[in-house]
Protein backbone atom coordinates (compact mmCIF):
# COMPACT_ATOMS: atom_id res chain seq x y z
CA UNK A 1 0.00 0.00 0.00
CA UNK A 2 1.03 3.54 -0.64
CA UNK A 3 3.08 5.25 2.32
CA UNK A 4 2.37 8.35 3.67
CA UNK A 5 4.82 10.48 1.87
CA UNK A 6 3.39 8.64 -1.21
CA UNK A 7 -0.50 10.12 0.09
CA UNK A 8 1.27 13.74 0.74
CA UNK A 9 2.89 13.47 -2.62
CA UNK A 10 -0.37 12.46 -4.34
CA UNK A 11 -2.58 15.51 -2.22
CA UNK A 12 -0.03 18.02 -2.48
CA UNK A 13 0.00 17.52 -6.20
CA UNK A 14 -3.39 17.73 -6.80
CA UNK A 15 -3.68 20.96 -4.60
CA UNK A 16 -0.79 22.72 -6.36
CA UNK A 17 -2.48 21.89 -9.47
CA UNK A 18 -5.59 24.00 -8.25
CA UNK A 19 -3.75 26.67 -8.28
CA UNK A 20 -2.62 26.61 -11.83
CA UNK A 21 -5.33 25.41 -13.45
CA UNK A 22 -8.41 27.65 -15.26
CA UNK A 23 -11.84 27.34 -12.83
CA UNK A 24 -14.45 26.36 -13.88
CA UNK A 25 -17.87 27.82 -14.63
CA UNK A 26 -20.13 27.43 -11.04
CA UNK A 27 -23.61 28.28 -13.09
CA UNK A 28 -25.10 24.84 -11.69
CA UNK A 29 -24.34 25.06 -8.79
CA UNK A 30 -27.13 24.23 -6.22
CA UNK A 31 -28.31 27.10 -4.13
CA UNK A 32 -29.10 27.00 -0.50
CA UNK A 33 -32.75 27.72 0.18
CA UNK A 34 -32.62 29.60 3.08
CA UNK A 35 -31.70 32.83 2.51
CA UNK A 36 -28.14 34.47 3.76
CA UNK A 37 -28.71 36.60 6.88
CA UNK A 38 -26.83 39.95 6.86
CA UNK A 39 -23.86 40.25 8.98
CA UNK A 40 -24.06 42.46 12.79
CA UNK A 41 -21.41 44.40 11.34
CA UNK A 42 -19.91 44.71 7.78
CA UNK A 43 -16.11 43.89 7.19
CA UNK A 44 -13.56 45.28 4.79
CA UNK A 45 -12.18 41.73 3.57
CA UNK A 46 -8.92 41.08 1.31
CA UNK A 47 -8.90 37.93 -0.54
CA UNK A 48 -5.50 36.96 -1.72
CA UNK A 49 -6.75 35.05 -4.96
CA UNK A 50 -10.40 34.70 -4.66
CA UNK A 51 -10.63 32.87 -7.93
CA UNK A 52 -9.73 29.51 -7.55
CA UNK A 53 -11.80 26.63 -5.87
CA UNK A 54 -12.68 27.84 -2.15
CA UNK A 55 -12.55 31.89 -2.78
CA UNK A 56 -15.37 32.35 -5.22
CA UNK A 57 -17.80 30.26 -2.53
CA UNK A 58 -15.98 32.66 -0.05
CA UNK A 59 -17.04 35.68 -2.21
CA UNK A 60 -20.47 34.85 -2.30
CA UNK A 61 -21.65 34.40 0.75
CA UNK A 62 -19.55 37.54 1.99
CA UNK A 63 -21.18 39.78 -0.47
CA UNK A 64 -24.19 38.00 0.91
CA UNK A 65 -23.78 38.74 4.43
CA UNK A 66 -23.05 42.74 3.43
CA UNK A 67 -19.35 42.81 3.38
CA UNK A 68 -17.29 44.70 1.38
CA UNK A 69 -14.78 42.83 -1.06
CA UNK A 70 -11.24 43.58 -2.23
CA UNK A 71 -9.68 40.72 -4.46
CA UNK A 72 -5.73 40.33 -5.30
CA UNK A 73 -4.59 38.34 -7.50
CA UNK A 74 -3.00 37.66 -11.39
CA UNK A 75 -6.26 38.83 -12.84
CA UNK A 76 -5.81 35.92 -15.09
CA UNK A 77 -9.62 34.14 -13.82
CA UNK A 78 -12.16 37.25 -14.62
CA UNK A 79 -15.70 36.61 -13.31
CA UNK A 80 -18.75 37.90 -12.53
CA UNK A 81 -19.90 38.32 -9.05
CA UNK A 82 -23.24 39.18 -8.07
CA UNK A 83 -22.64 42.46 -5.91
CA UNK A 84 -19.48 45.07 -6.64
CA UNK A 85 -15.67 43.49 -6.24
CA UNK A 86 -12.72 45.48 -6.18
CA UNK A 87 -10.53 43.14 -7.52
CA UNK A 88 -6.46 44.76 -7.77
CA UNK A 89 -3.24 42.77 -9.87
CA UNK A 90 -0.76 41.69 -8.53
CA UNK A 91 1.73 38.76 -8.30
CA UNK A 92 2.90 36.99 -5.64
CA UNK A 93 5.53 34.78 -7.13
CA UNK A 94 7.61 37.58 -8.32
CA UNK A 95 6.80 40.05 -5.43
CA UNK A 96 4.36 42.72 -7.49
CA UNK A 97 2.35 43.77 -4.40
CA UNK A 98 2.06 47.40 -4.85
CA UNK A 99 -1.45 47.17 -5.72
CA UNK A 100 -2.02 46.77 -1.75
CA UNK A 101 0.58 49.66 -0.98
CA UNK A 102 -1.07 51.79 1.61
CA UNK A 103 -4.08 50.24 2.08
CA UNK A 104 -6.20 48.92 5.25
CA UNK A 105 -8.54 45.97 5.67
CA UNK A 106 -10.07 44.65 8.70
CA UNK A 107 -9.18 40.93 7.54
CA UNK A 108 -6.98 39.18 5.13
CA UNK A 109 -7.69 35.86 3.95
CA UNK A 110 -4.87 34.03 1.80
CA UNK A 111 -5.92 31.36 0.42
CA UNK A 112 -3.71 29.78 -2.11
CA UNK A 113 0.19 30.55 -0.61
CA UNK A 114 2.22 27.27 -0.73
CA UNK A 115 5.78 29.17 -0.05
CA UNK A 116 7.10 31.12 3.10
CA UNK A 117 8.09 34.24 1.09
CA UNK A 118 5.03 34.89 -0.16
CA UNK A 119 3.77 34.99 3.49
CA UNK A 120 6.59 36.79 4.27
CA UNK A 121 5.86 39.80 1.46
CA UNK A 122 2.19 40.37 2.54
CA UNK A 123 3.30 40.53 5.79
CA UNK A 124 5.55 43.02 5.00
CA UNK A 125 2.97 45.09 3.15
CA UNK A 126 0.30 44.03 5.05
CA UNK A 127 1.33 44.57 9.03
CA UNK A 128 -0.42 47.10 10.96
CA UNK A 129 -2.99 47.45 7.79
CA UNK A 130 -5.13 44.39 9.00
CA UNK A 131 -6.52 43.43 12.12
CA UNK A 132 -6.69 39.53 11.63
CA UNK A 133 -5.22 37.50 9.38
CA UNK A 134 -6.56 34.29 8.41
CA UNK A 135 -3.84 31.66 6.48
CA UNK A 136 -5.43 28.59 4.75
CA UNK A 137 -3.32 25.76 5.00
CA UNK A 138 -3.88 22.05 5.51
CA UNK A 139 -3.62 18.90 7.47
CA UNK A 140 -0.51 17.54 5.38
CA UNK A 141 1.64 20.03 7.89
CA UNK A 142 1.26 17.23 10.31
CA UNK A 143 4.30 15.46 10.88
CA UNK A 144 2.82 11.74 11.06
CA UNK A 145 -0.47 9.88 10.45
CA UNK A 146 -0.19 6.71 12.09
CA UNK A 147 -2.28 7.98 15.68
CA UNK A 148 -5.84 8.13 15.32
CA UNK A 149 -7.64 11.01 17.05
CA UNK A 150 -4.61 13.50 16.44
CA UNK A 151 -5.91 17.12 17.58
CA UNK A 152 -4.30 20.29 16.41
CA UNK A 153 -1.50 19.97 18.88
CA UNK A 154 0.34 17.12 16.74
CA UNK A 155 3.79 18.02 15.67
CA UNK A 156 3.95 19.43 12.03
CA UNK A 157 6.63 18.18 9.61
CA UNK A 158 10.14 19.61 9.48
CA UNK A 159 11.63 21.61 6.59
CA UNK A 160 14.75 19.83 5.94
CA UNK A 161 15.95 21.93 2.60
CA UNK A 162 18.38 24.61 2.52
CA UNK A 163 16.54 27.80 2.88
CA UNK A 164 13.01 27.75 3.07
CA UNK A 165 12.61 31.49 1.80
CA UNK A 166 14.26 30.25 -1.19
CA UNK A 167 11.66 27.79 -2.41
CA UNK A 168 9.72 28.51 -5.76
CA UNK A 169 6.54 27.22 -7.14
CA UNK A 170 9.04 25.37 -9.43
CA UNK A 171 11.43 23.53 -6.47
CA UNK A 172 7.86 22.39 -5.12
CA UNK A 173 6.33 20.85 -8.15
CA UNK A 174 9.72 18.96 -8.43
CA UNK A 175 9.54 17.25 -4.68
CA UNK A 176 6.18 18.02 -3.45
CA UNK A 177 6.42 14.49 -1.38
CA UNK A 178 9.21 16.20 0.80
CA UNK A 179 8.33 19.80 0.61
CA UNK A 180 4.72 20.49 0.22
CA UNK A 181 3.68 19.80 4.31
CA UNK A 182 6.57 21.12 5.90
CA UNK A 183 6.24 24.54 3.63
CA UNK A 184 3.02 25.09 4.48
CA UNK A 185 3.75 24.67 8.29
CA UNK A 186 6.21 27.27 7.95
CA UNK A 187 4.26 29.35 6.11
CA UNK A 188 1.80 29.11 9.61
CA UNK A 189 5.18 30.00 11.25
CA UNK A 190 5.69 33.31 8.88
CA UNK A 191 2.11 34.03 9.37
CA UNK A 192 1.92 33.96 12.72
CA UNK A 193 5.34 35.77 12.87
CA UNK A 194 3.98 38.94 11.20
CA UNK A 195 0.42 38.67 12.29
CA UNK A 196 1.25 37.48 16.00
CA UNK A 197 -1.83 37.54 18.10
CA UNK A 198 -4.14 38.40 15.26
CA UNK A 199 -4.09 35.07 13.17
CA UNK A 200 -5.99 32.03 12.34
CA UNK A 201 -4.85 29.14 10.73
CA UNK A 202 -7.54 26.90 9.43
CA UNK A 203 -6.25 23.41 8.33
CA UNK A 204 -8.67 21.24 5.49
CA UNK A 205 -7.97 17.92 4.57
CA UNK A 206 -9.54 17.14 1.88
CA UNK A 207 -12.06 19.70 -0.16
CA UNK A 208 -14.82 18.74 -2.34
CA UNK A 209 -17.89 19.76 -4.28
CA UNK A 210 -18.75 21.84 -6.76
CA UNK A 211 -15.97 23.47 -9.06
CA UNK A 212 -13.18 20.82 -7.63
CA UNK A 213 -10.52 20.56 -10.89
CA UNK A 214 -9.11 17.60 -9.04
CA UNK A 215 -12.07 15.19 -9.67
CA UNK A 216 -10.73 13.43 -6.76
CA UNK A 217 -14.20 13.41 -5.05
CA UNK A 218 -16.02 13.99 -8.39
CA UNK A 219 -14.92 10.15 -9.40
CA UNK A 220 -17.70 8.48 -7.20
CA UNK A 221 -21.11 10.49 -8.32
CA UNK A 222 -19.82 10.29 -11.56
CA UNK A 223 -18.78 6.60 -11.46
CA UNK A 224 -21.95 5.78 -9.87
CA UNK A 225 -24.41 7.44 -12.57
CA UNK A 226 -22.65 5.18 -14.82
CA UNK A 227 -24.04 2.15 -12.71
CA UNK A 228 -23.13 -1.60 -13.10
CA UNK A 229 -20.39 -3.13 -11.29
CA UNK A 230 -18.41 -0.16 -9.46
CA UNK A 231 -15.10 -0.89 -8.12
CA UNK A 232 -15.17 -0.37 -4.08
CA UNK A 233 -11.86 -0.59 -1.93
CA UNK A 234 -11.70 -2.44 0.97
CA UNK A 235 -14.67 -3.91 2.94
CA UNK A 236 -15.98 -0.63 3.55
CA UNK A 237 -14.97 0.00 7.25
CA UNK A 238 -12.37 2.29 5.99
CA UNK A 239 -12.60 6.08 7.66
CA UNK A 240 -12.80 8.65 5.60
CA UNK A 241 -13.19 12.97 5.90
CA UNK A 242 -13.10 15.60 3.42
CA UNK A 243 -15.30 18.83 3.98
CA UNK A 244 -17.64 20.54 1.02
CA UNK A 245 -15.95 23.54 -0.54
CA UNK A 246 -19.07 25.94 0.41
CA UNK A 247 -19.27 24.22 4.20
CA UNK A 248 -15.37 25.32 4.22
CA UNK A 249 -15.43 28.36 2.61
CA UNK A 250 -19.15 29.82 4.72
CA UNK A 251 -17.63 29.25 8.19
CA UNK A 252 -14.27 30.79 7.05
CA UNK A 253 -16.15 34.55 6.77
CA UNK A 254 -18.10 33.20 9.92
CA UNK A 255 -14.30 32.86 11.40
CA UNK A 256 -14.05 36.36 10.06
CA UNK A 257 -16.88 38.06 11.60
CA UNK A 258 -16.65 36.64 15.39
CA UNK A 259 -12.54 37.16 14.65
CA UNK A 260 -12.46 32.97 16.09
CA UNK A 261 -7.94 33.42 16.27
CA UNK A 262 -6.13 29.88 16.47
CA UNK A 263 -5.39 26.70 14.87
CA UNK A 264 -8.38 24.39 13.70
CA UNK A 265 -8.79 20.97 11.96
CA UNK A 266 -11.21 21.89 9.22
CA UNK A 267 -12.84 18.63 7.88
CA UNK A 268 -16.30 16.97 7.91
CA UNK A 269 -18.24 14.81 8.63
CA UNK A 270 -19.14 15.48 12.54
CA UNK A 271 -19.18 11.83 13.31
CA UNK A 272 -17.35 9.39 11.93
CA UNK A 273 -18.17 8.26 8.37
CA UNK A 274 -16.93 4.60 6.48
CA UNK A 275 -16.19 4.37 2.93
CA UNK A 276 -18.99 2.61 2.42
CA UNK A 277 -21.13 5.09 4.25
CA UNK A 278 -20.05 7.75 1.70
CA UNK A 279 -20.44 5.57 -1.16
CA UNK A 280 -24.12 4.94 0.08
CA UNK A 281 -24.91 8.30 0.56
CA UNK A 282 -23.42 9.25 -2.85
CA UNK A 283 -26.28 7.14 -4.12
CA UNK A 284 -28.61 8.24 -2.52
CA UNK A 285 -28.34 11.46 -3.26
CA UNK A 286 -28.07 10.81 -7.16
CA UNK A 287 -30.55 8.26 -7.13
CA UNK A 288 -28.00 5.42 -8.54
CA UNK A 289 -28.71 1.77 -8.75
CA UNK A 290 -24.96 0.52 -9.09
CA UNK A 291 -23.89 -2.64 -7.57
CA UNK A 292 -20.90 -2.16 -5.06
CA UNK A 293 -18.29 -4.84 -5.73
CA UNK A 294 -15.74 -4.16 -2.65
CA UNK A 295 -12.38 -5.87 -2.93
CA UNK A 296 -9.75 -6.39 -0.27
CA UNK A 297 -6.81 -4.01 0.10
CA UNK A 298 -4.36 -6.48 -0.15
CA UNK A 299 -5.50 -7.90 -4.13
CA UNK A 300 -5.77 -4.24 -4.86
CA UNK A 301 -2.38 -3.45 -3.56
CA UNK A 302 -1.34 -7.08 -5.86
CA UNK A 303 -3.28 -5.53 -8.46
CA UNK A 304 -1.63 -1.91 -8.72
CA UNK A 305 -4.28 -0.09 -7.85
CA UNK A 306 -3.82 2.85 -5.87
CA UNK A 307 -5.47 4.67 -2.77
CA UNK A 308 -6.36 8.18 -3.24
CA UNK A 309 -5.21 8.51 -7.01
CA UNK A 310 -7.44 5.21 -8.56
CA UNK A 311 -9.17 5.01 -5.63
CA UNK A 312 -10.45 8.34 -4.84
CA UNK A 313 -10.38 9.54 -1.08
CA UNK A 314 -9.77 5.82 0.21
CA UNK A 315 -6.56 5.81 2.37
CA UNK A 316 -6.56 2.50 4.03
CA UNK A 317 -6.78 2.94 7.81
CA UNK A 318 -3.80 0.94 8.69
CA UNK A 319 0.39 1.22 8.95
CA UNK A 320 1.64 4.51 8.47
CA UNK A 321 -1.62 5.77 6.83
CA UNK A 322 -3.57 4.75 10.45
CA UNK A 323 -4.79 8.10 11.54
CA UNK A 324 -4.63 9.80 7.88
CA UNK A 325 -8.78 9.83 7.77
CA UNK A 326 -9.39 10.07 12.01
CA UNK A 327 -8.02 13.51 13.04
CA UNK A 328 -9.96 15.58 15.26
CA UNK A 329 -12.12 18.19 14.37
CA UNK A 330 -13.92 18.89 17.46
CA UNK A 331 -12.80 22.08 18.12
CA UNK A 332 -13.68 23.60 14.65
CA UNK A 333 -17.17 22.24 15.02
CA UNK A 334 -16.82 24.20 18.83
CA UNK A 335 -16.59 27.45 16.69
CA UNK A 336 -19.61 26.79 14.10
CA UNK A 337 -18.28 24.74 11.30
CA UNK A 338 -21.13 22.66 10.00
CA UNK A 339 -21.52 20.00 6.80
CA UNK A 340 -24.32 20.00 4.09
CA UNK A 341 -25.97 16.23 3.53
CA UNK A 342 -23.72 14.47 2.03
CA UNK A 343 -26.57 13.67 -0.38
CA UNK A 344 -26.69 17.20 -1.68
CA UNK A 345 -22.64 17.56 -1.71
CA UNK A 346 -22.89 14.56 -4.38
CA UNK A 347 -25.81 15.74 -6.17
CA UNK A 348 -24.87 19.05 -6.80
CA UNK A 349 -21.21 17.64 -7.62
CA UNK A 350 -22.70 15.42 -10.44
CA UNK A 351 -25.07 18.49 -11.63
CA UNK A 352 -21.46 20.69 -11.63
CA UNK A 353 -19.90 17.97 -13.55
CA UNK A 354 -22.82 17.52 -16.26
CA UNK A 355 -21.98 21.43 -17.37
CA UNK A 356 -18.41 20.89 -17.97
CA UNK A 357 -17.64 21.00 -21.69
CA UNK A 358 -17.52 17.21 -23.21
CA UNK A 359 -14.02 16.72 -23.67
CA UNK A 360 -12.82 17.72 -19.97
CA UNK A 361 -15.83 15.35 -19.34
CA UNK A 362 -14.16 12.75 -21.48
CA UNK A 363 -11.45 11.76 -18.56
CA UNK A 364 -11.53 12.13 -15.59
CA UNK A 365 -8.47 13.30 -13.52
CA UNK A 366 -8.57 11.10 -10.85
CA UNK A 367 -9.82 7.60 -10.21
CA UNK A 368 -9.01 3.90 -12.10
CA UNK A 369 -9.75 4.13 -16.18
CA UNK A 370 -13.05 1.93 -17.15
CA UNK A 371 -11.37 -0.45 -19.17
CA UNK A 372 -8.64 -0.61 -16.12
CA UNK A 373 -11.26 -1.38 -13.57
CA UNK A 374 -12.70 -4.01 -15.94
CA UNK A 375 -9.83 -6.00 -15.63
CA UNK A 376 -9.43 -5.41 -12.12
CA UNK A 377 -13.01 -6.81 -11.36
CA UNK A 378 -12.35 -9.76 -13.89
CA UNK A 379 -9.32 -10.86 -11.52
CA UNK A 380 -11.24 -9.89 -8.47
CA UNK A 381 -14.26 -12.42 -9.54
CA UNK A 382 -11.78 -15.25 -10.32
CA UNK A 383 -10.30 -14.93 -7.43
CA UNK A 384 -13.44 -15.22 -5.95
CA UNK A 385 -14.32 -18.29 -7.59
Amino acid sequence: MRSRRDVLKLAGAGAIGLSLRPAAVLGAEAQDAAPIGKAAKPLRILILGGTGFTGPHQVRYALARGHELTLFNRGRRPKEWPAPVEELVGDRNTGDLKALAGREWDVCIDNPTSLPFWVRDAGQVLKGKVDHYVFISTLSVYASDKEAGQDETAPVAAYKGQDAMKETMETLRADVEALYGPLKALCEKEAEKWFAGTTTVIRPGLIVGPGDESDRFTYWPVRLERGGDVLAPGDGTDPVQFVDARDLAEWTIRMVEARSLGVFNAMGPASELTMGGMLDGAQAGIGSKARLVWAKADFLEQQKVSPWGDMPVWIPATGDTAGAHRRRNQKAIAAGLTFRPLAQTAADTLAWWKTLPAERQAKLRAGIAPEREAQVLEAWRARKG
